[in-house]
């Protein structure tokens, strides 16, 4: 039987190259806020693929005028 709970989990580099950003966007996201949720794993920092997904997806705009997803 295949193990349906294993998770892929990204580097911070890694997870950057998947969504088309830098790792320094990722670590500023983490400082400040807005990026994907993560994980610390000692002194590690791991991302899901399936976070990186759900951030991606809540990111989804259709035009420069929309607010972004929660502002009223």
């Amino acid at each position: 039987m295949p193990d349906q709970h294993k998770r892929k989990l990204l580097s911070t580099h890694e997870a950057a190259t998947y969504c088309g950003g830098s790792q320094s966007t990722f670590e500023k996201l983490r400082c400040f806020g807005g990026g994907p949720a993560y994980v610390k794993l000692g002194r590690r920092v791991a991302y899901s693929t399936d976070d990186l997904d759900r951030w991606i997806d809540s990111n989804r705009r259709r035009s420069t005028s929309e607010p972004p997803s929660g502002v009223a």
